[in-house]
């Protein structure tokens, strides 16, 4: 086959038109081409008077040798882009593989563990998702929060409520965030993800992908225990030799993952408290905005239609050097209450695949490190704390928000004007600076102010604020050595909550990591 880049067309254009194009492109007549299929597609949005999509095609063609030797630039022979996984190992395992979390990370160490054959137990402190799913919903609608299943934990771990965006920044050399976007697709996700630049399942349809990878894991001979959380380990000579779980069963483990959730505070703190090294790490906080995602469609496309809800990145260093950036951003979405400790309260963003909601809505965060919080492991995590215990205080329980004018003037809102608000949770009227030290609160006054001059009306006089938005990711690391082993042997950190992701596609692709050293290690029990 051969790999076709730079294909331009207007957005409104046909797959005969796109046909059409590939031959022109190839000097060939549209006959030769035997098929063709889509390797990448984006839209380029630089001129809102001539809205281009730009293609990536893999096309088998007639006499492909004879095309190559006439072309020179964007056209050659497509790469072989299929994940390997590693040979097996020689090391007797002496007990199950544990691991601990069903969120991205664990869910793709247990996937490729049981598919070569080593029947792992994933234990999940949450619901499964059904159960899971009407948890959440009981909490969004009366406040009544379960701090073991909620927005935080639970099967499919915190992506499971999000946009469910797939697009990283990783290098993929060796093709494994291929392999992610392929397994997520065989079990239910939308072809379109294997090419889209910017790909997303939506909360709707992942919660049906998670059931169906978590089956098929236990079809291979895996399995999963919901409601089982990590509430101690046992260590002899610096080696893992077995795990407590809720407080009363001893299972006996030498190999545990530690695929844990950013929000996972009390094991980080049990883990601590038994030697595992933990170190703090720089991370970011803020609020969240909502506008009309029209505001945001027109911005980005002028006056087009009929295109897919658009969505912004934006970043700014204020006069004070602070990096301010949009984080999480969800079109068409809802800001949600994403609580999971008693009294206190934090919030997230979320989105259907259709992303059909009036409003966009996106973090906007303020860089903060040690040096604001404290250089002990667990600084950042009291700091977090610090700000969920204000924002149920001051939200009386709700999620807390604002109009971005009051937050200018350091005022309590009154009343929603011309934006209508958009949450999953009761909110409240509030003062968001009685949350939030001043540099930050200053930090986002100027960096949404800037962000007005890229996309005209984002700072909005009535543009709803909600915080804290103070989950982004994991505050500390669990420091691993090139085994991807911590300080004990036996343990192994992966994925956002141990200081090694961000996001679904990261996490999913760390966790294959640490598979594939298991894999290369030991010899299926």
């Amino acid at each position: 086959m051969l790999r076709i880049r730079q294909i331009k067309l207007p957005i409104n254009h046909n797959e005969n038109e796109l046909k059409s194009t590939l031959a022109k492109k190839l000097k060939i007549n549209q006959n030769d081409i035997i098929n063709f299929k889509i390797n990448k597609k984006s839209l380029d949005a630089r001129n809102k008077e001539n809205l281009m999509y730009v293609y990536e095609i893999d096309a088998k063609i007639k006499n492909e040798n004879q095309i190559l030797k006439k072309q020179k630039s964007n056209i050659l022979k497509t790469p072989n882009e299929t994940y390997i996984f590693p040979n097996k190992g020689n090391l007797k395992l002496n007990h199950q593989i544990i691991i601990v979390g069903s969120g991205p990370a664990g869910l793709f160490t247990g996937y490729m563990l049981a598919k070569k054959g080593y029947k792992p137990l994933i234990i999940e402190r949450g619901e499964d998702i059904d159960n899971r799913v009407k948890t959440v919903e009981k909490f969004w609608q009366t406040g009544l929060l379960n701090p073991n299943s909620n927005v935080q934990f639970g099967a499919g771990g915190a992506g499971t409520f999000s946009d469910g965006k797939l697009n990283t920044l990783t290098k993929d050399k060796f093709f494994r965030g291929k392999e992610v976007l392929k397994t997520f697709v065989k079990h239910g996700a939308p072809e379109d993800i294997l090419y889209l630049n910017k790909p997303h399942i939506g909360t709707d349809l992942l919660r049906n992908v998670i059931k169906n990878m978590i089956n098929e894991i236990i079809k291979m001979g895996g399995n999963i225990k919901y409601q089982t959380c990590l509430t101690n380990i046992n260590i002899k000579e610096n080696k893992l030799v077995s795990i407590e779980i809720n407080n009363k069963e001893t299972i006996p483990c030498e190999n545990l993952i530690l695929a844990l959730g950013h929000s996972s505070r009390d094991t980080f703190e049990m883990l601590l408290n038994k030697g595992l090294n933990i170190i703090p790490k720089p991370f970011a906080v803020g609020i969240r905005i909502q506008h009309p995602q029209s505001l945001i469609n027109k911005a980005q496309y002028g006056n087009n239609l009929n295109l897919p809800p658009a969505s912004y990145k934006l970043t700014y260093q204020t006069t004070k050097k602070r990096g301010v950036y949009s984080f999480c951003m969800c079109p068409g979405g809802y800001v949600v209450n994403a609580s999971s400790e008693p009294n206190k309260l934090a919030i997230n963003g979320m989105s259907n695949h259709s992303r059909d909601s009036e409003n966009a809505n996106s973090a906007i965060i303020v860089t903060i490190s040690p040096d604001d919080f404290g250089h002990n492991p667990l600084d950042g995590i009291a700091f977090q704390r610090k700000l969920e215990q204000k924002a149920y205080e001051v939200g009386k329980g709700n999620i807390p928000v604002q109009l971005f004018k009051d937050f200018t003037e350091n005022k309590q809102s009154k009343q929603f004007k011309t934006i209508k608000p958009i949450f999953k949770g009761k909110c409240e009227l509030a003062n968001l600076r009685e949350i939030f030290p001043e540099y930050i609160c200053e930090a986002l006054s100027e960096g949404i102010k800037n962000f007005d001059k890229k996309i005209k009306g984002f700072a909005h006089n009535d543009a709803i604020l909600s915080a804290p938005e103070s989950r982004t990711s994991a505050p500390i690391k669990i420091p691993r050595d090139e085994n991807f082993t911590s300080n004990i042997k036996g343990i192994y950190p992966c994925g956002e909550g141990a200081g090694y992701a961000g996001g679904i596609m990261t996490s999913a692709i760390d966790g294959i990591k640490v598979a594939e050293h298991i894999i290369k290690t030991y010899k299926p029990n």
